[in-house]
């Protein structure tokens, strides 16, 4: 038996197709009847492995050499060993691979586990915040579960209490309030296990508390800063805590009070027009202030100016640019689609014309690069019937007829090439979802190895790179920054260097865009969820689900955009999301303070990101446009599926994985005559 891991419910979309169908263990695989683990029913813990094989049955009990694919919800299975990091409910899925024209279900096991968590042998009690607990005043605290290894419980539900009650009181969620001076002390509970802390609460030196902003007035979604002062006989006292509450006064009466706008640390944000009042309180001490909000008016017209239609495959990525002739030039990829690639003459965005095209030994060409000089372009394989994948490497110098230069198929990319990057001498690569491998280009037609960067315990999917700065999309690990140039950290692209981790605890980080935003030297990410899957939600998905077929139902995805603060990078912060709730974020691209994102069936959509980000974006007023690449010729008819967007010239270009490569132009909403 052959078997194929995948790390995540995203690889659901990326089944194996014509590239493999020489494999006899495709074959194979329509002799399978049932799929059996041993053991059968595992007692799994989290944190430690556990031996588990999945056998393949023909209808007599013999066990068949098949290619299977194997994915797990909340653990992961590797090597033979199966390992959950958090204690709960987890899945592991396993299903025989077909060959492409196989019209029989294959034979599927489901295995549903309850990890157990070890004992917690000590807990740890710690407050939140640098602040005094003050009478009166109310401060977070916080406490961590270890076990006897070490470990720590992910998620722990402690039981709180305080030793003296009219002292101060603590709440299901640690926040401790003090209602008089004096000393008290604080127990978290859990597993058997106890922490405590001694607290003295001193009175509050204050009198006075006054609230300033920066603004009375503003729009849907900006955001308004808010600063609390207390003061007293000694002076301005700087370490009380703050509570910051907001309420809402609807300028109509369809939108619910009370649930429109969030005020966290003195910031602010409205999300509907309306009068909100934002108050500080401290103790007996209270400040308010008003803020008249605005709608944004960020609405726009798309106007639909061409496209370069694929039906008989599905389209990947695309990438656009100015040839050496001065017109402009698209390329696409394919998915399962036998290893085409495709060229495109886009000069004139409404006449969009296929100029070329090159067939690679491949399943998949998922990814397209183009330096920034268009000297050379880069497809990906996957799939080849060799087994040697690798990247292509296409010589520009007639953009509307690129030749192969080379192929760079060594230092383990042979194992399928999924996304890259490229800059004007290096390719970055990445090698079997393990790491990516950095090759110089200078010579298109000799590319060398220089250097690779694997992050430990990690499956990566994507990398981007900013001015010296890799940032790579390593799924359950979120975003893994790597110095491989900038220097800042020391870091070269011969002797790439670790910066940092920004973990994300979805566990589906699919893409990373850094942007710099000028208006405010903020310096963002924005990271895009990539789910093929709809369980626990209301909206499930219908029929096949997550496997498009040619004819067949529309697939079905979930996640959305966060956007992390890493101005500082030792302390990125959480700020922000783009939430479109039924639909899941795929591939994206931030210019001008705008964020162009392919949300999969959601369609390409287009969202304002200027100002300071704070909140859901969605529910904001910041949608500028939105459209749906509804095609009855397509290889799914009439079922949007956006890629990946460019915006490129004033046009919008992107590429929709049932209908080809499309163009479009967002328009400033033309004003009515009176």
């Amino acid at each position: 038996m052959k078997l194929r891991l995948w790390g995540c419910a995203c690889a659901l979309l990326f089944l194996p197709a014509s590239g493999w169908a020489q494999d006899a263990s495709l074959d194979a695989g329509l002799r399978v009847a049932r799929l059996v683990a041993e053991p059968a029913d595992p007692q799994l813990q989290a944190g430690t492995p556990l031996p588990l094989t999945i056998r393949a049955l023909d209808a007599d009990g013999n066990e068949v050499d098949a290619q299977l694919r194997v994915f797990g919800q909340g653990l992961s299975y590797e090597d033979g060993m199966v390992t959950a990091p958090n204690g709960g409910p987890a899945a592991l899925i396993a299903s025989v691979v077909l060959p492409p024209e196989a019209d029989v279900r294959p034979a599927q096991l489901v295995l549903r586990l309850d990890v157990a968590w070890p004992q917690v042998t000590r807990i740890d009690v710690e407050p939140r915040s640098t602040e005094t607990l003050y009478a009166g005043t109310r401060v977070r605290f916080g406490a961590d579960a270890f076990f006897d290894n070490g470990g720590r419980h992910g998620a722990p539900d402690f039981s709180w209490s305080t030793s003296d009650a009219s002292v101060a009181t603590v709440d299901s969620r640690g926040n401790v309030t003090a209602h008089a001076p004096g000393r008290v002390s604080l127990t978290a509970a859990f597993d058997g296990a106890r922490g405590s802390v001694e607290l003295d609460v001193p009175a509050l030196p204050a009198s006075r508390l006054s609230i300033r902003g920066d603004a009375d007035r503003a729009r849907q979604g900006d955001v308004v800063t808010f600063s609390a002062e207390l003061t007293g006989a000694g002076g301005v006292v700087t370490d009380a805590p703050v509570d910051w509450t907001v309420s809402f006064q609807p300028d109509d009466s369809i939108h619910a009070p009370g649930a429109a706008g969030i005020v966290r640390d003195g910031k602010f944000v409205g999300e509907v027009p309306g009068l909100y009042t934002i108050m500080a309180s401290a103790g007996e001490l209270t400040a308010r202030a008003t803020v008249d909000v605005a709608p944004r008016e960020a609405v726009q017209e798309i106007e639909v100016h061409g496209q370069g239609s694929v039906s008989d495959v599905h389209t990947s990525d695309l990438w656009i640019y100015e040839g050496n002739d001065g017109r402009d030039y698209a390329v696409t990829g394919t998915w399962g689609g036998a290893g085409w690639a495709f060229f495109w003459d886009v000069t004139d965005p409404a006449n969009i014309v296929k100029t070329d095209s090159i067939q690679l030994d491949a399943r998949t060409v998922n990814d397209v690069k183009v330096s920034p000089d268009a000297r050379y372009a880069a497809l990906s394989r996957e799939g080849a019937s060799d087994r040697r994948n690798g990247a292509v490497i296409l010589d520009l110098a007639d953009p509307a007829h690129p030749v192969i230069a080379s192929t760079f198929d060594t230092n383990g990319v042979t194992g399928g090439v999924h996304n890259m990057f490229a800059t004007e001498d290096h390719l970055f690569a990445l090698a079997g979802g393990d790491k990516y491998v950095i090759i110089d280009v200078t010579d298109i037609t000799n590319p060398t190895f220089v250097s690779e960067y694997n992050h430990p315990d990690s499956r990566i999917h994507d990398v981007w790179v900013h001015d010296g700065i890799a940032y790579s999309s390593e799924w359950g690990n979120g975003v893994v920054v790597v110095d491989v140039g900038n220097g800042r950290w020391g870091g070269t692209i011969e002797n790439p260097v670790f910066v940092t981790n920004v973990p994300y605890p979805v566990g589906a980080t699919h893409a990373a865009f850094p942007y710099f935003q000028e208006d405010t030297g903020k310096f963002y990410l924005f990271l895009g969820d990539e789910i093929m899957a709809r369980g626990g939600e209301a909206w499930g998905g219908a029929g096949l689900g997550s496997i498009p077929q040619q004819g067949g139902t529309p697939s079905v995805t979930n996640g959305y955009i966060h956007i992390i603060d890493f101005t500082d990078p030792e302390n990125p912060v959480d700020v922000a999301r783009y939430h479109a709730t039924e639909f899941g974020s795929h591939n994206l691209w931030v210019e001008d303070d705008m964020l162009y994102v392919a949300y999969y069936e959601g369609g390409v959509r287009v969202v304002d990101v200027s100002g300071e980000l704070m909140g859901n974006l969605a529910t904001q007023g910041r949608e500028v446009a939105v459209y749906k690449a509804f095609d009855p010729n397509g290889y799914t008819a009439n079922a949007p599926m956006a890629w990946g967007p460019q915006p490129y010239k004033g046009n919008l270009f992107f590429s929709d994985f049932n209908s080809g490569l499309w163009s479009v132009q967002v328009r400033p909403k033309g004003r009515p005559i009176s």
